[in-house]
């Protein structure tokens, strides 16, 4: 098997999670800007579209530096990377399937300012199964975070405040601005990662691929 065959699988891997990361960490920044009701919009959209740019760019620029690493894979290795995406795909669906129902019952009860919080639920508990498939053990951080973040807010914070005379979203300002620092915090850790892994392709496959289990 040739050396850098898992080397390559765990830096383009690595990239696709910055990418996520950084894509779905700038929506729950506007989740967060449009609890505010106009406050600052500016000035935030731009901050958390810079962020999110900029992560882009790192999770693109690890998957062009690992076209340079092989690309051969055994069966055994095909096989495997082939079930790890079908299992993925099929998280991911699941998520999108519950947020789907959250947000019909969420809006059939009169219950709407619910779903940003259970959102930020399912979306962490969603964590939990990627960090056992890809073996990226910050995932389990990533996830316990999100739910506690989802769970302290809905017991402890008032859903709205009035402040000078605008009705500001308490729980859509907490958990929105909270998910995107998770999210972009947990995107900007396993970029290192995937850049680590690039500079030790030499050490051996075996030692970059536990490299990865962080």
């Amino acid at each position: 098997m040739s050396q850098s065959i898992i080397p390559r699988s765990a830096v383009s891997g690595a990239a696709s999670g910055v990418i996520f990361l950084a894509f779905f960490g700038t929506l729950w920044a506007g989740i967060g800007i449009r609890g505010l009701h106009g406050w600052g919009f500016l000035w935030l959209l731009i901050i958390s579209l810079l962020i999110g740019v900029v992560m882009l760019i790192g999770g693109i620029v690890l998957i062009i530096k690992s076209k340079r690493l092989s690309n051969e894979m055994g069966e055994g290795d095909s096989n495997r990377w082939k079930r790890k995406n079908m299992w993925f795909g099929i998280n991911f669906g699941l998520e999108g399937l519950l947020i789907g129902v959250a947000s019909v019952i969420c809006r059939s009860t009169n219950h709407l300012d619910l779903f940003v919080p259970v959102m930020a639920l399912i979306v962490g508990v969603h964590f939990y199964p990627l960090a056992h498939l890809f073996h990226v053990k910050i995932y389990y951080f990533t996830g316990s975070l999100l739910c506690l973040l989802s769970t302290i807010t809905l017991l402890t914070l008032p859903v709205r405040v009035t402040w000078e005379n605008n009705q500001i979203m308490v729980w859509w300002i907490t958990v929105g601005f909270g998910s995107a620092l998770i999210l972009w915090g947990t995107g900007v850790t396993v970029w290192q990662v995937g850049y680590k892994l690039l500079k030790r392709v030499g050490n051996g496959s075996k030692e970059a691929e536990e490299s990865f289990r962080f």
